[in-house]
């Protein structure tokens, strides 16, 4: 269809995306129409060199992602299949067979877990034989825990609508079956699209897409009405609407969600948002209800897909933790105790494509692609005993670091690599100790591996990185004198709390190759104290959650709770960048149980703290809120609700030796202008990080500021005086600041004349002192 005739109709877009069903299985299929018995494969001469060299894991990753935005090939039966079937169009896993009434869509599973291409390349020959191989009946039967049968319906459609392939593709298919030519299929064109004209008056229906997700829309002329278009789906347990208002599809292994569509017209260049919603017509039927609308002008409704998918072997695997990477990709960590022939799903030259010792779990390190329908990498990680993950992290290039806990020791180790920190578990009679790992861009390497701990348990249970790539991890220790949790002089804390082996949280920063800490310090007091997870700010400051049992767990700056409630209570702390001094520190909770699961930071370094907590009216105090917040109290006594909740920095912080502190670091500007949401503070900050922070010799001027300002902005703050003395020096260097973020040419000018000009003056001066003398 050409861009005019596009913008003169209503378009309805739905997707099936390919990868979320891949793990699906039906026990029998009986349907219209048959899944055809032989699909053979296109004829192809393929010369391949005895000796050629196998790709790299970088270059069949790349390779797999370019096959993935190639456009998918519909090609015209002309024979090879069965004759109900006008067009058919194959992607890794499945086939599409296209009639006149109903779309099937065949798929195959590989066993338990999510598939891989295999090689990561599967080639479009080997697929095609796969396929006819899978589809045949009595295969079938004795696989059917393998194979399942999708069919969507257009109800009602018009029986004589027309399937027109759009958009020819290059390149012919040729079928060569047998011996006999008359049964030899030659120059079978492929094309982008197929089009379903007229399946409604005034409405067709279009299938395209990529290899890796298949797409339909229905386009709706002016005039033609939406509320036609009825979806019928065969081989679901179920259809449903979840509270967010999308299609959930309950498929047996698994459910396809397609997110409550985004409906727009646009009016004079500028798109309107139309309110709509599907509507559940019946147990496996669907349509599209739109509210009020132009009728004149197109109208576009854009369902947002994503994917579901399993992800393990045959025995149990745990996800624990989740990490994405600029492109979408998304990284796991977990443990399994799956071994082979139902073995937790690996790739080829990955690390470590075995579980180390049957009976105890390894860790695991799997990266799925953006669509979550391939590996690009999956590895086991562990030792002879026990291994888990827990927290996983990502750095700008696409490395992977990964912590946990292990209580493998020698001679099967948890895999450490040359010159690591700690390559030995510090008591091998089987006490835990943490790990950390930083995995290659392609999963086949250790860039660096270290234990972390001391003679007793330690687990590593949050991870981050900055932008120079040090770890910095969060976790909980045990371990005391004289085997105790590695920390560095001048650590803010260097003991364990309570000698007795009750658990203090610890924090610790790595190094950029594993070597040596950079610091590390217990955080706790006397009783039970665990971190669960950490965040960082642009100057290094670090942020803390978890949970603690300790009425004297360790507070700082203006805390907003300073006393324990109810044992445990959340905690939230803030290290300063050297981990010598606590920026601020305070306990969050009620009368109940409350625990900090998960941490964020955000440019203005405001904490966003989420957790659990079962502190409510019948357990007083209940858990703070604020006044019309979203939900104010608990739903139910008894029941543990989840809390998300903003801590802002108090003014009065920071004076506790170190970066950080009001505004993030502003301390001056905040104790002139009185506040580090103050505008001026905020442009101040936007300048920080991005003109000083981004280089050496920005950096060393705001390390050294952090540690020279405090005391002088405590006095700032203490007269009245000096804050309008303070402000009126500050003015002319925010107006420079700000001219130079809108134009540093101008902003570079302005200095570069004042130099000039100053020397200028200088040499006068000194030329009439010569004279004069």
């Amino acid at each position: 269809m050409n861009q005019t005739i596009r913008r003169r109709c209503i378009s309805l877009s739905g997707a099936i995306v390919s990868g979320i069903l891949f793990g699906l299985a039906v026990d029998g299929i009986a349907a219209p129409l048959d899944i055809p018995d032989g699909l053979p494969a296109p004829s192809a001469l393929v010369a391949t060199p005895v000796n050629e060299a196998r790709p790299d894991a970088g270059t069949r990753t790349r390779i797999s992602e370019a096959y993935g935005k190639l456009p998918l090939s519909f090609e015209v039966n002309q024979g090879q299949t069965d004759d109900q079937v006008r067009y058919l169009a194959r992607g890794p896993g499945y086939t599409l067979f296209l009639t006149p009434n109903e779309a099937v869509l065949s798929l195959r599973t590989e066993g338990p877990g999510l598939r891989t291409e295999p090689s990561e390349l599967r080639t479009e020959q080997r697929a095609m034989r796969d396929e006819r191989t899978a589809a045949k009946k009595e295969e079938h039967r004795a696989d059917n825990g393998r194979r399942a049968v999708v069919r969507m319906k257009v109800v009602g459609a018009n029986a004589n609508a027309k399937l027109k392939g759009v958009d020819e593709l290059p390149g012919k298919s040729n079928y060569f079956i047998g011996n006999d030519p008359e049964k030899w299929r030659t120059n079978i064109p492929h094309y982008g699209k197929v089009r379903y004209r007229e399946a409604y008056p005034g409405i067709d229906l279009v299938f395209y897409g990529n290899p890796r997700q298949l797409e339909y829309d229905f386009v709706v002329a002016p005039g033609a009405d939406p509320k036609a278009i009825t979806l019928a789906f065969e081989g679901t347990d179920k259809l449903e609407i979840d509270a967010e208002g999308n299609l959930v599809l309950h498929i047996p292994g698994g459910h396809l969600i397609q997110r409550t569509p985004i409906i727009y017209q646009e009016i004079n260049g500028a798109k309107q948002t139309v309110t709509g919603h599907y509507v559940l017509q019946d147990k496996d039927r669907i349509g599209v209800h739109v509210a009020a609308y132009d009728p004149s002008k197109p109208l576009v409704i854009d369902p947002v897909l994503v994917y579901s998918t399993f992800l393990g072997g045959g025995a149990a695997d745990v996800g624990n933790g989740i990490a994405v990477d600029g492109a979408g990709n998304a990284y796991v960590t977990g443990s399994t105790i799956s071994v082979a022939p139902t073995a937790l799903p690996t790739t080829a030259g990955a690390f470590q494509t075995a579980l180390a010792s049957a009976g105890f779990t390894d860790a695991f390190v799997t990266k799925l692609n953006a669509a979550g329908n391939m590996l690009v990498y999956s590895t086991y990680l562990g030792g002879g005993n026990s291994d888990i993950g827990n927290g996983i992290t990502v750095d700008g290039a696409g490395n992977a670091y990964v912590t946990g806990s292990t209580a493998s020791a020698a001679p099967t180790a948890f895999p450490t690599t040359a010159g690591a920190f700690q390559t030995a578990l510090a008591n091998a009679a089987g006490q835990l100790d943490a790990f950390v790992t930083k995995l290659n861009t392609t999963g086949t390497a250790l860039l660096y591996s270290t234990y972390l701990g001391g003679g007793n348990a330690d687990v590593g249970r949050g991870i981050v990185v900055d932008a120079a790539n040090n770890a910095y991890v969060a976790g909980s220790t045990a371990s005391a004198a004289p085997t105790a949790f590695p920390t560095t002089p001048g650590a803010f804390q260097t003991a364990l709390a309570n000698a007795a082996a009750v658990t203090d949280a610890f924090v610790t920063k790595l190094n950029t190759t594993g070597t040596a800490l950079v610091y590390s310090t217990y955080l706790g007091g006397g009783a039970g104290d665990v971190g669960n997870a950490i965040a960082i700010d642009g100057v290094g400051n670090a942020y803390v959650t978890g949970s603690t049992f300790s009425a004297n767990f360790p507070t700082a700056g203006s805390p907003f709770q300073a006393t324990l409630s109810v044992a445990p209570d959340a905690f939230v702390t803030k290290l300063n960048p050297t981990g010598s001094a606590l920026v601020y520190s305070t306990y969050l909770g009620g009368g109940a149980g409350d625990v900090g699961h998960g941490i964020a930071v955000d440019p203005l370094d405001n904490a966003y703290v989420t957790g659990e907590t079962a502190s409510g009216v019948t357990t007083p105090p209940p858990f703070p809120t604020t006044a019309g917040a979203f939900q104010t109290a608990l739903a139910s006594p008894g029941i543990i609700d989840a809390f998300i909740a903003k801590l802002m920095e108090s003014p009065a912080a920071g004076g506790g030796g170190g970066g950080g502190g009001g505004g993030g670091g502003c301390f001056i500007a905040v104790a002139a202008f009185g506040s580090p949401l103050a505008p001026q503070v905020q442009l101040l900050r936007e300048f920080r990080d991005r003109y000083l922070m981004t280089n050496a010799p920005g950096r060393l001027f705001v390390s050294a500021y952090y540690r020279m300002s405090p005391p002088v902005a405590r006095r700032i703050a203490d007269s009245e005086v000096l804050r309008a003395i303070t402000r009126a020096g500050l003015t002319p260097v925010i107006g420079w600041a700000s001219l130079f973020m809108w134009s540093p040419i101008l902003g570079l000018a302005i200095p570069v004349t004042c130099l000039a000009f100053g020397t200028r003056m200088a040499f006068r001066v000194i030329t009439r002192y010569r004279v004069r003398s």
